[in-house]
């Protein structure tokens, strides 16, 4: 009787410590596999992933990445991840003369009240724009080439008025030329603010000469406050 008893005793300890033992593998498994299930990338070519040390199979360096993505591996090979790429579309500034037209009126309004050392702070930063302009955004070569023209002469005239405070006839010399310009750039490539061409007959010595304003109403920047409303509106730009 004690035999049976004590050999109940034995097998019970017995399967005790193989259910501990199975248990035990089944975790050790579980920890297996997830570590094995881990996957790495290329970091030159992030679409070929594979086990840790395995090589790229295009630049043959060794995959050292961490992928997250859960991803089917064959033994002993690399397998490519098919992952989606956003990139951001390549987006091209268009060209403008919003901010050459909004310079020039700004000297424009300097004139206007005989304000010699105005005009030439604008015309200052006026020449400043010219410089900056990206005229590679211009699509087509012809119109490059004329704004490269026009542009380097009306740049001429802006730097002139610039530099001559001080000597506000000269100024108005430049600004007939510089007018000219800007008309000829609006009428080419358009402006986003209306704009009218206005012209006032007595203008460079008699021979007349236009300017271009914001508004319709006639302020003269070749005379100022000696003759402001002399001249008339032409036409809208």
């Amino acid at each position: 009787m004690k035999n049976v008893i004590l050999s109940a005793i034995v097998m019970a300890f017995v399967m005790v410590s193989c259910n501990q033992k199975n248990k035990e593998a089944a975790t050790t498994n579980s920890e297996t596999t997830e570590s094995t299930s881990q996957i790495y990338a290329c970091s030159m070519h992030p679409e070929i992933a594979g086990k840790k040390g395995e090589k790229c199979s295009k630049c043959g360096m060794e995959l050292t990445e961490p992928v997250n993505e859960v991803t089917k591996t064959t033994s002993g090979t690399s397998t490519e991840v098919k992952t989606e790429t956003t990139v951001a579309p390549v987006t091209q500034t268009k060209f403008s003369i919003n901010e050459i037209v909004s310079n020039y009126l700004k000297l424009k309004n300097a004139l206007t009240k005989d304000d010699t050392k105005g005009a030439a702070n604008a015309g200052k930063a006026l020449y400043v724009t010219f410089n900056k302009i990206n005229s590679n955004t211009i699509p087509n070569a012809k119109l490059k080439k004329e704004y490269l023209d026009i542009a380097d002469d009306a740049k001429e005239h802006a730097e002139h008025i610039g530099d001559n405070a001080g000597k506000l006839e000269h100024q108005r010399e430049h600004f007939v030329l510089l007018s000219k310009d800007v008309t000829d750039l609006i009428k080419t490539f358009g402006s986003d603010q209306k704009v009218y061409q206005d012209f006032c007959p007595m203008a460079d010595n008699g021979k007349g000469a236009i300017w271009i304003s914001e508004t319709k109403d006639i302020k003269n920047p070749y005379y100022g406050n000696k003759m402001l409303t002399c001249g008339s509106i032409q036409k809208e730009l």
